[in-house]
């Protein structure tokens, strides 16, 4: 009775705060929940004018559609491909700039440095692509100076390979600056006491950095890693859709492009649903498998 009673202060003390709380609940039920009963889509044979409810019921049959496909295995395995290398070399990039950054004695050139290549993360891929396409073009500035050079010049943007590496290096050019920011917090937050010591007993700035920094951010480190397990089928759609065309779909069609020409391109709702419908599930496995990982070795709980 007592813990009610407490409740019932609690709730008459705060009501302005709940209050304050019900438009953005309001937001996540209308366009988070409500929207789950297009699932229904996958299991069925949709007909725009039918509705969901109306269209007729064909079970698992677009599951077994969609496996029957020919493209389905080289998107799955595009996209793992490019998550797995984004991931990959987006691990060691801001450690380092981190670790460097940390060691630059001058207060205004570290913060000039670290604001410049943060600021790229703020920039949407949309207007991103546009530059990209611009500087990467047959007749862009980097085949321009390939020219002075007497090289011929790279198709960047309709070349498999070229245009694999063009899509990694541009997000780890985009995204290197936040894990450096993350980085860099975790390495001022170390013991200054310990670098002192290390000073005392003759340790260089190389060992100091090598027993000290790196350990001590070891944790951080591992539980970004972790984290980015539950990403590992988005090989980012925006970055992917602006900047892809026809000649590169062997190597840079995803998941997420493949279904949006097959829904909105080619109006196969039903198919389209499935695909993002088993991504969704697997990506929901792999987030709590993250998550799972990281409290056991980074003791990190959201909950």
């Amino acid at each position: 009775m007592g813990k009610k009673k407490i409740i019932t202060m609690n709730w008459k003390k705060s009501w302005q705060l709940h209050l304050m709380l019900f438009p953005g609940i309001l937001l996540i039920l209308l366009f988070k929940y409500v929207p789950l009963s297009g699932i229904l889509i996958a299991f069925k044979d949709f007909i725009p004018r039918r509705g969901i409810f109306g269209s007729p019921w064909v079970g698992l049959e677009n599951f077994e559609y969609m496996f029957s496909l020919p493209d389905t295995m080289r998107v799955l395995w595009n996209t793992l491909k490019i998550a797995v290398l984004k991931i990959v070399i987006n691990f060691p990039i801001p450690v380092i700039v981190a670790i460097l950054l940390n060691e630059v004695k001058g207060r205004r050139f570290k913060k000039s440095v670290q604001t410049i290549i943060y600021l790229p993360y703020f920039i949407s891929w949309v207007i991103l692509s546009g530059m990209i396409l611009d500087i990467f073009s047959l007749d862009g500035v980097v085949n321009q100076i390939l020219g002075v050079f007497g090289m011929d010049p790279i198709f960047f943007m309709g070349d498999k390979k070229p245009f694999l590496g063009l899509l990694i290096g541009t997000d780890v050019w985009k995204n290197f600056g936040y894990g450096t920011v993350v980085y860099l917090a975790a390495i001022t937050g170390v013991d200054e006491s310990l670098y002192e010591s290390a000073k005392i007993d003759g340790a260089s700035r190389w060992k100091q950095i090598l027993y000290i920094t790196l350990p001590s951010i070891a944790p951080i480190v591992m539980l970004m890693m972790i984290l980015n397990l539950g990403n590992i089928l988005n090989a980012g759609f925006e970055q992917v859709f602006t900047l892809y065309s026809p000649r590169v779909y062997e190597t840079a069609d995803i998941i997420d492009t493949f279904v949006y020409r097959i829904s909105l391109v080619e109006a196969n709702y039903s198919l389209g649903t499935a695909v993002g419908l088993l991504k969704s599930v697997v990506s929901f496995l792999l987030i709590v498998s993250s998550y799972k990982l990281a409290n056991k070795y980074s003791d990190y709980t959201i909950f």
